[in-house]
């Protein structure tokens, strides 16, 4: 019976968890640019993996650690590697949206 109801909710995340990969995919298409579409689509991947890996550790409780381990790390890493990306990218001089109201990249620089 515990287990029916843990493989419903686990699978009510996995819903959610598509729900924003789809968000996250809307995102990229209408963002106007690289840097705004970094933002929308790093934040709603790492909800939609993080989601993901907690139902199926809901489905599959014997895999739960190791999906813990595997959440930690993207949350470590995924901002991180936006960050760096979105600082090359400034670097190498891609424009920001004209409608962009704040660059704190080259309010740095100055």
């Amino acid at each position: 019976m515990i287990e029916q109801i843990l493989d419903y909710v686990g699978m009510i995340f996995v819903f959610i968890g598509s729900l924003f990969f789809l968000f996250g995919t809307i995102g990229l298409v209408r963002m106007p640019d690289l840097y705004n579409r970094m933002q929308a689509s790093t934040k709603t991947t790492t909800l939609g993996v993080l989601s993901f890996l907690f139902g199926i550790g809901l489905m599959q409780l014997q895999w739960m650690i190791k999906l813990l381990v595997i959440a930690l790390f993207i949350v470590l890493t995924a901002p991180v590697g936006a960050s760096a990306l979105a600082r090359a990218s400034h670097n190498a001089g891609i424009k920001l949206w004209e409608k962009s109201v704040v660059d704190k990249y080259e309010e740095r620089k100055k």
